[in-house]
């Protein structure tokens, strides 16, 4: 999958609300048409609560880490600054074993990149949670240690919570949603693993009201 870059915003109305969303494959919407993701399900949520929002602006690629995150929006190069932004990330620095410690301060310093797309405003910055892919049929048929996956996910998420709240900025706690997945399989995208697009909708659904209790 690679990276989903939308249409240039120079072409956008004066007044629309611009949005980015940052993270990796979760933000990308791996294994679910493009308008089946979580940014374009909450951008038509908001649309249809009256909020003139354009189509969203994504630096994502399944498999990031915080460093890669980090490296591909240095690359990206954007001046640009948005209305809205959104940021998660984390799940694969928890797959491939990295340290928590690391996680803490590539975390920092990405909620920090957040603030300074969206003009300084910490009001317009919003984290999501990691959800729990060890209950998806691929991570039951993982081989790992699965109440083990679900502690260090807790773990890595106690983490972005903190240091979220920290700097008074909106957290949205899709976790334990995600691990409805084990009763639902309607909740999982057809590769075993990913978001199903009814699950993105549930996720933009929690995510719509602090939106629109901040842009309206």
């Amino acid at each position: 999958m690679t990276t989903n870059i939308s249409p240039s915003s120079d072409t956008k109305p004066k007044n629309e609300i611009s949005y980015l969303a940052i993270g990796d494959s979760y933000t990308i919407g791996e294994a679910v048409p493009l308008q089946g993701g979580f940014p374009y399900q909450l951008t038509t949520i908001l649309k249809d609560n009256g909020l003139d929002i354009g189509t969203p602006h994504i630096i994502a690629k399944t498999g990031w880490t915080t460093s890669e995150l980090q490296d591909a929006i240095k690359k990206a190069n954007l001046s640009e600054k948005f209305t809205v932004v959104t940021l998660l990330i984390g799940v694969n620095n928890q797959y491939r074993g990295e340290s928590k410690e690391k996680y803490r301060q590539e975390f920092k310093e990405l909620l920090q990149t957040a603030i300074s797309f969206a003009n300084g405003n910490k009001a317009r910055v919003f984290v999501v949670s990691i959800p729990d892919w060890g209950l998806t049929p691929y991570g039951q048929e993982s081989g790992r240690d699965i109440p083990g996956v679900s502690s260090d996910i807790d773990a890595f998420n106690a983490i972005n919570r903190t240091e979220t709240l920290s700097q008074g900025i909106s957290y949205t706690d899709i976790t334990p949603g995600s691990r409805l997945v084990a009763s639902d399989k309607q909740l999982v995208a057809s590769d075993g693993l990913h978001p199903s697009a009814k699950m993105y909708h549930q996720w933009a659904v929690q995510l719509a009201p602090a939106l629109i209790k901040e842009l309206k």
